[in-house]
């Protein structure tokens, strides 16, 4: 997102034919590098600096949250999950309170990006949610997640009651002893009740206010094509 290292050069490599990777470099580093303040809000008359509210969930609905590189690409994947309500881009799992994006960004609050999931439970239950957030990572990378290097980038778990930490904690032993995927599951899960802070207006729902450098971002970044080959399509 906002610091790219060297290292996922070699990664990106793996999965990207070198010359669409020639091609889609430039608008990745772009839409990587461009002042935030050039995106617009995800509403009209809000502050884009500003941190956006956290909803509440009403009657028949409940929260997760998870980390899995890209804020904004985890936004876009869970809006597409049928009983999903509401997503909001953040941090959790630092030693900060209300941290900033350039803060987090930085590395030097221990944050990782994350996604609040508020989500129908007459249609879904944590178990589902949970289910649809493994296959939209690679939660075998212990670096970051795709070319996002680094800790903010890093999966992990919140789990906000210890019903979710116990369904957590056996999916995540499933998926290791299934010995399915090209190395152990990385993914931390956090202790329960792990503070969540959401991130400034300007993040949320990038992938409708500004597709533009979203899709360049997302296509650039490789997340797709390493989701299809750890998973399948």
């Amino acid at each position: 997102m906002n610091t790219i290292r060297t290292e996922w050069l070699g990664r990106i490599g793996d999965y990207v034919p070198a010359m669409l990777l020639r091609v889609l470099l430039p608008l990745l580093l772009a839409a990587c590098s461009a002042s935030p303040a050039a995106a617009p809000t995800a509403s009209a008359g809000l502050d884009p600096e500003a941190a956006a509210p956290i909803p509440t969930p009403g009657d028949h609905q409940a929260v997760a949250v998870f980390a899995g590189g890209c804020f904004w690409c985890m936004e876009s994947d869970f809006d597409k999950l049928d009983g999903v309500v509401h997503t909001t881009s953040g941090y959790a799992g630092g030693t900060v309170k209300n941290p900033t994006y350039e803060q987090v960004g930085a590395h030097v609050t221990g944050h990782r990006e994350a996604v609040h999931v508020v989500y129908d439970t007459t249609k879904l239950d944590y178990a589902k949610v949970l289910d649809w957030y493994w296959h939209h990572v690679d939660p075998t990378d212990t670096g970051g997640q795709f070319c996002d290097r680094g800790e903010p980038y890093q999966t992990g778990i919140f789990p906000v009651d210890a019903a979710q930490e116990a369904t957590a904690t056996a999916s995540k032993t499933a998926l290791d002893t299934a010995h399915t995927l090209p190395g152990p599951i990385a993914t931390k899960i956090y202790p329960v009740g792990t503070p969540f802070y959401a991130a400034e207006n300007y993040h949320q729902d990038f992938h409708e206010t500004t597709p533009g450098r979203y899709n360049s971002y997302r296509i650039g970044c490789g997340r797709d094509a390493r989701v299809a080959l750890i998973w399948g399509t």
